[in-house]
């Protein structure tokens, strides 16, 4: 990646980032740049806090999720996972990489309502992409680990439970020292789901039978 002095954007390769802004929120202040896949045009957001020097960076690939994100649903944990990596990476230094045209798992905003419809009909997660006759999880990091590159963040900790995205992330050239748990407690709206990520898609939930289900 090639910085343009004049207005701070970075240019090249599989991905593009504008200008380093300020990002005030409630969990603190953030560097955020905004990034562009070349080969698909999506725009994705990196947040970031600066990280002490002798420690390693904690990342969070967050997949867009505008039910859990902005709307606060209790079918996912999206939107309380996102707070929580927040909190913690303003605390401790890290980056957020919220990941657009990830809705779902990657199968679109459209056909994620369409999946609730059928897990309201007794699916599972799972069961109901299967169902539609979609990937169980579409998603895909090649924009993910190039934006990492760019920033010179080729060895990082890993804020999350799916080790899936550890071991994508390292066919793409991204070394995962360290998976950091980024659970919280179930809900009664979200305990299914949460079972099936644990049972059927190998996610690390040690929590989710030793709280109770928080009622809303």
């Amino acid at each position: 990646m090639r910085p343009d002095a004049a207005d701070g954007t970075v240019s090249g390769g599989l991905v593009s980032g504008g200008p380093a802004v300020q990002l005030p929120t409630p969990f603190g202040v953030f560097t955020a740049r905004a990034w562009t896949d070349a080969a698909t045009g999506v725009e994705h957001l990196s947040i970031t806090s600066p990280v002490p020097a002798a420690a390693a960076p904690l990342v969070r690939l967050h997949s867009e999720c505008l039910t859990g994100d902005v709307f606060g649903s209790y079918r996912c944990d999206c939107g309380e996972q996102l707070d929580q990596a927040l909190s913690v990476i303003a605390e401790q230094g890290g980056t957020v990489l919220y990941l657009r045209g990830q809705e779902g798992r990657g199968i679109g905003l459209a056909n994620k309502i369409r999946a609730y419809a059928l897990q309201e009909a007794g699916a599972d997660t799972v069961e109901a992409n299967e169902q539609l006759g979609l990937p169980v999880d579409a998603r895909d990091y090649s924009a993910a680990a190039a934006i990492l590159q760019a920033m010179g963040l080729s060895s990082i900790r890993l804020l999350s439970n799916n080790p899936a995205k550890r071991d994508k992330l390292t066919v793409l050239g991204i070394t995962v020292t360290e998976m950091v748990s980024t659970e919280v407690p179930s809900r009664e709206h979200n305990r299914r789901y949460l079972q099936t990520k644990r049972d059927r898609m190998d996610h690390r939930l040690a929590l989710l039978e030793d709280n109770p289900v928080r009622q809303s």
